[in-house]
């Protein structure tokens, strides 16, 4: 580990305001640093924008989403559009050769799409520094600078970015290096997972009630944190810990209520929009909208271009390429979208080279602006972490698993509808099947399959992944990212992941 206060003062800060292009706003580090800082509700905002502005850093400047959630273990092909430089990624990815991966990197000189960055964590644990000092600076900061109600709603926010570090550290290496105290420079090892988790739900629990259900001001909607955010991720942070406990069901019945909260007590902050208003939903900030990472080609704000999933399922004329990169299987296909089912999602969110192998297929879901016609330039749609659908289908799943079918039923059938496709009859284990379907039909691209796939142990069965893994291979931490040999570095504690080191 590295000494984390040196990462802290070395962390760039952005303005928030309540414009979009001052969001991205670089505030020197020198003018957040002295005697001079924390004297003023500006200065709070300056160094809670940064922690946002890090957790982008650590997402958006590489493969992170459709290499780590998307298309891993992924039944995908790729097509002759991929013949030049990154041709092996996409099927190292499908495979789980994480090894070859990082072998390749080494061969063609050169980590484009930032594998090796996904190896290393400091980014996630910079965002976790500054944000346990957040949360300790808002309780020293001289009286009067912030009402109470302002420092409940900043700690909650503190706690949120935190734990939703934690959170993607948890799913990416298993168990992590925890700690919550400010300015942290100790050398420790690694917490296991389920630890890390517990710790993480609690915190969440004792403040995420201080945070909004909404904003009024419209461009911070979903980009700042809201209560419906933090509730989903306790709801996944619940879910993940039921997929490697033995004690399943507390985690299930702690989901199905923290669903119930967020569907039934927030009033008309969040809701379901009609799939025509597809652009509005994932450009951004829309009541559908929970968490997302801001991007606008209109104030220079644009990720990397390997970041999005759009990338490598557009072609002409949404791109110049005239192949999209890569095309789903056919039989996968099938089992998203069964023959003679009618499902508005299919062809609003698909065009009519559904099934097409040569390339052809796209996926229009993240089909948005464009800021000029060309290859290097992907929609500047916001990244999505967080949509209402997901703790709906989640809450869903919880209650299928706890056996309450009739509920599951109703839930999962309010996603179904929006889509205008029949509702589900199914109870039991087909109901449950059913379910896992939907999240992949609804939530494709959104960097949530391989995760589903791991806690609910599907990614063991061939019939949900053209590459199953082993069991052994699961058990001995396959389904983990490699750790980079550089956390070993001045910490006698720290171990790597020894299936891939």
């Amino acid at each position: 580990m590295k000494k984390f206060i040196y990462m802290a003062l070395m962390a760039g800060t952005l303005t928030m305001t309540t414009s979009c292009k001052d969001f991205l706003n670089i505030t020197p580090v020198d003018n957040l640093s002295g005697n001079n800082f924390w004297k003023s509700p500006q200065d709070v905002e300056q160094y809670t924008s940064g922690i946002y502005s890090i957790f982008r850093e650590a997402t958006m400047q590489q493969m992170f989403f459709p290499a780590t959630g998307d298309l891993r273990c992924a039944p995908i092909n790729r097509t002759s559009a991929t013949n030049g430089y990154g041709r092996n990624y996409l099927s190292y990815l499908r495979g789980n050769n994480l090894k070859a991966i990082l072998n390749q990197v080494d061969v063609d000189k050169s980590d484009y799409f930032g594998f090796k960055k996904l190896t290393q964590w400091g980014t996630f644990y910079k965002m976790i520094q500054n944000a346990n000092i957040l949360y300790y600076q808002v309780d020293n900061i001289d009286a009067g600078i912030l009402t109470d109600t302002q420092k409940k709603q900043y700690k909650a926010e503190a706690v949120f970015l935190r734990n939703l570090a934690y959170f993607f550290l948890v799913r990416l290496y298993g168990d992590v290096s925890y700690y919550t105290e400010p300015f942290h420079s100790k050398a420790i090892g690694r917490t296991p997972m389920l630890d890390v988790l517990k710790n993480a739900t609690a915190d969440m629990e004792a403040h995420y009630k201080d945070l909004p259900w909404t904003y009024e001001d419209p461009s911070i909607v979903a980009v700042r944190a809201m209560r419906g955010a933090a509730i989903t991720l306790m709801m996944h942070m619940n879910m993940w810990s039921a997929g490697f406990s033995a004690e399943k069901n507390v985690f299930y019945e702690r989901t199905a209520d923290l669903g119930k909260e967020v569907m039934e007590e927030s009033g008309t902050a969040y809701q379901l929009l009609p799939l025509a208003r597809t652009k509005e939903i994932f450009k951004g900030r829309t009541k559908e909208g929970l968490f997302e990472i801001v991007q606008n080609f209109n104030f220079g704000e644009s990720f990397h271009l390997s970041s999005t999933f759009a990338d490598y399922v557009l072609r002409a004329p949404n791109k110049v390429t005239l192949k999209s990169y890569i095309y789903y299987d056919n039989k996968f296909m099938e089992g998203m979208y069964p023959a003679g089912v009618s499902d508005n999602r299919k062809t609003t969110w698909f065009d009519q080279y559904i099934n097409d192998t040569q390339g052809m297929m796209q996926i229009l879901k993240f089909v948005n602006v464009f800021m000029e016609e060309g290859e290097d330039h992907n929609p500047d749609d916001n990244q999505v972490v967080f949509r209402y659908a997901d703790p709906i289908l989640l809450r869903a799943e919880a209650l299928a698993e706890l056996g309450r079918d009739t509920e599951a039923q109703t839930v999962v059938n309010a996603i179904r509808t929006r889509a205008s496709a029949a509702p589900f009859t199914s109870v039991g284990d087909e109901l449950k099947d059913d379910i896992w379907w939907e999240r992949v039909r609804e939530l494709i691209g959104e960097g949530h399959f391989y995760y589903d796939l791991v806690r609910t142990k599907k990614v063991i069965n061939s019939k949900y992944t053209m590459a199953p893994m082993s069991v052994d291979a699961f058990n001995r931490g396959g389904w983990t990212w490699p750790i980079d040999a550089s956390a070993l570095a001045n910490n006698p504690y720290m171990t790597l992941n020894t299936y891939w080191n």
